[in-house]
């Protein structure tokens, strides 16, 4: 019984973790905003809030679909990490948001977004 309740605790503590996003600092505001490509899209808010989804086609099991919804944690040069402690991901940015022809864009993971708003 005592682990069923320590599950229930860590179960109810995540959702409160992951509120506590940091804000997006004037520095990095050029993040803000929904990103897309062709099988990935991003969102970052300005509260400091992350959703990612990347679909992945891998040859023995079909389509990957990666999604993550989790708080800010900071920046770190270009690349950003998001999650809670002890379970984060790095989000590697080789080209800072930046604007082309009108258009903002930036790489991140490899993959060029194109900023929609």
């Amino acid at each position: 019984m005592r682990k069923l309740t320590s599950l229930t605790v860590l179960v109810a503590a995540v959702p409160l973790l992951s509120a506590c996003g940091q804000p997006v600092t004037e520095d990095k505001a050029a993040y803000v905003g929904e990103w897309h490509a062709q099988a990935m899209d991003v969102e970052v808010t300005k509260d400091g809030t992350v959703h990612y989804k990347r679909v992945r086609k891998d040859t023995a099991i079909g389509e990957v679909t990666t999604t993550i919804n989790a708080p800010l944690r900071r920046f770190e040069g270009d690349n950003f990490v998001v999650g809670i402690p002890f379970l984060s991901t790095i989000f590697e940015v080789s080209t800072p948001p930046h604007q082309e022809a009108g258009t903002w864009k930036m790489v991140v993971d490899g993959v060029e977004l194109t900023r929609a708003r």
